[in-house]
């Protein structure tokens, strides 16, 4: 769906890289996925990884699938924002391409935990928004968690171990959302959104205004 129907910005402006994070069964997923079938200028960062690609999963959609050796040569050549290795694979967010969206006017989508989120933060921290999603009781979290398919009483007490080690990082944050109600949740993100828009600093076309305001153009 485009985003024609919003408020149009005052002219050209510097994209966003807008970073979501949560414990797991919080809601960010969705959020996300809400935001992105609503406009059409912001995109999901797509990273670089050392996992086997799954099935249905294409190169260059999905993620950037790269050998080891690759991914340690672009560690070398200081090619990412941000690296981690998450259990046997690596995986990256590529500066590259999140620099030219940027400057493209084009806001950047991150789903990434605190630690990433700080990371992007020290790289560009102007042009970060970071955005922590809470549940609204540890009671919703626990059920969400245990609907899952494959849920084991193992596998959830792991899962809520992480997600109170994940929710203690959420004062790191620019804001924070608490997802009781799910369109109450997307409508207080997608106001974020549109504020964070209109920042003086991402308005690129003022300058030249104001001179002309002034007689100094």
């Amino acid at each position: 769906m485009s985003n024609s129907g919003h408020p149009k910005d005052q002219g050209d402006r510097r994209g966003l890289m807008l970073v979501i994070s949560s414990p797991s069964g919080a809601g960010k997923t969705t959020l996300a996925r809400k935001l992105m079938e609503e406009f059409d200028d912001i995109a999901l960062s797509i990273s670089v990884t050392t996992r086997p690609p799954r099935p249905g999963e294409t190169d260059g959609v999905d993620y950037h699938f790269k050998t080891e050796d690759e991914f340690r040569g672009m560690i070398r050549r200081r090619e990412f924002l941000e690296w981690a290795r998450v259990f046997d694979h690596l995986y990256g967010t590529p500066r590259a391409d999140t620099v030219a969206m940027l400057e493209a006017g084009k806001d950047v989508l991150f789903d990434v935990d605190w630690q990433g989120a700080d990371a992007l933060h020290d790289q560009m921290p102007r042009d970060v928004v970071s955005v922590f999603v809470l549940p609204p009781s540890i009671e919703s979290l626990k059920s969400r968690l245990a609907a899952r398919p494959g849920s084991t009483d193992e596998i959830v007490e792991r899962r809520m171990r992480d997600a109170k080690a994940e929710m203690r990082h959420w004062r790191r944050y620019d804001y924070a959302i608490v997802n009781d109600d799910l369109d109450v949740a997307y409508q207080r993100l997608k106001r974020i959104l549109l504020v964070e828009r209109l920042k003086r600093l991402r308005q690129l076309s003022l300058e030249d205004h104001v001179r002309e305001l002034m007689g100094e153009a």
